[in-house]
């Protein structure tokens, strides 16, 4: 009996010294490039962002594996590139029928919530094998869809969530409701931007001050049109405010690693559906509770290692303490033992109604892109980007 008692003291301590589960929230604004003061744009208005960097990490290499949401939100639900799961045609369920990952393959909220997370997300779905909205989709992946708050989970249980910001979407570019709409799409997404947002953020970046990329003409509709953009994304960045208020009203701050980045690049044309930089290159910042910090990350940090989004997989499990299962294609790059990415990849498949294929690769100094279809003009006309005013302005232009 004295030898058992001393086992279990010896044990004790050590027992007592597990650390629980972090929470893990990742919030993920849609079609906008590194458009953000913190990652060097000087005509961002995005503080509480900026403020996210101050105490975290700014991930300044992070690139989508495709330039389009479905595919891109495929690959990173599944931790694979969309071309291995059949997932990488642009919006499958519009064309009448869903993607069919293999078996095997699990997205990895589903793997977290079989280890005893509580999994949670909003109303956007988009992975291929589901449609856009919440009940779309297997209801294996999430205990709940259509919410942005944690609060369905058991005391104590730990919670990862996914929050989507639709104000910085491409159709947030389209001419505002108030001028004739230039589609039945125009009309209904505008219609649905007015009874979801509660007070659009307008005149905070004003046309002059903005910066032009050189692949822009200078006119003022392009000018309005990025400024509008300017302005969602300010829009956005006090929706994130707001949640992370809620962390801190709700004492969750310290248990809680916050991830904020971009399901690819800028909503606006020659980046949107594009494998330039432009088009899959996004922000990404990384805020770590001091307890659960990795060794030798400080607050304010800058890591410039190339990561692919079939990263976040791996790594948000092994966040979790959960092993990430072998299929995964990308690699935990916050493990200590992390090996620093060569290249990463992207490809582009069949967009709404126009077939293509192209595949890029890219190291830190160089990117290489092959297209099947080099009689493909770029810029080439789709319905739904035919709704921005710049995008139809730059096709009259090269027309004339």
């Amino acid at each position: 009996m004295p030898f058992i008692a001393l086992l279990v003291f010896i044990a004790w301590p050590a027992r007592a010294a597990v650390q629980e589960p972090p929470n893990i929230l990742l919030l993920m604004a849609e079609d906008m490039s590194p458009r953000v003061s913190a990652f060097g744009d000087p005509v961002a208005v995005t503080p509480n962002i900026d403020a996210l960097a101050k105490q975290g990490v700014r991930y300044t290499n992070t690139f989508t594996a495709a330039g389009v949401c479905a595919p891109s939100r495929a690959a990173h639900i599944l931790g694979m590139h969309q071309i291995s799961t059949g997932t990488q045609h642009m919006r499958s369920g519009a064309r009448g029928y869903f993607s069919v990952p293999p078996p095997e393959v699990k997205a990895y909220p589903e793997l977290m919530r079989a280890a005893g997370y509580y999994t949670f997300t909003d109303e956007k779905l988009d992975y291929q094998f589901s449609g856009v909205r919440a009940g779309s989709g297997p209801f294996t992946i999430w205990d709940a869809e259509g919410t942005s708050d944690w609060h369905g989970r058991n005391n104590g249980q730990p919670f990862f969530g996914l929050i989507n910001f639709q104000v910085t979407h491409e159709s947030g570019v389209f001419t505002p409701l108030g001028n004739l709409p230039h589609s039945p799409t125009h009309f209904m997404l505008q219609l649905m931007r007015w009874w979801k947002l509660d007070d659009v953020e307008s005149g905070i970046v004003t046309p002059e001050s903005v910066v032009l990329e050189p692949y822009y003409p200078d006119t003022p509709v392009v000018r309005a049109d990025i400024a509008r953009h300017y302005d969602n994304i300010a829009y956005m960045d006090r929706e994130v405010g707001q949640i992370l208020q809620r962390l801190d009203e709700e004492g969750l701050a310290d248990s809680t690693i916050v991830i904020w980045t971009t399901d690819h690049g800028d909503g606006l044309p020659r980046a949107k559906r594009e494998l330039y930089d432009s088009g899959i290159k996004v922000p990404m910042v990384i805020r770590w509770p001091e307890a659960y910090r990795p060794a030798g990350v400080e607050p304010g940090q800058v890591d410039s290692r190339l990561i692919s989004f079939v990263d976040l997989a791996p790594t948000i499990l092994g966040l979790a303490g959960i092993t990430p299962p072998d299929y995964l294609q990308g690699r935990d790059f916050v493990a200590s033992n992390a090996p620093a990415r060569r290249y990463i990849y992207a490809s582009r498949d069949r967009i709404d109604e126009v077939p293509d294929q192209q595949r890029a690769v890219r190291d830190d100094r160089f990117k290489y892109i092959r297209s099947w279809h080099p009689d493909l003009p770029g810029g080439h006309p789709l319905q739904f980007r035919e709704n921005i005013d710049m995008a139809r302005e730059m096709r009259s232009l090269h027309e004339a």
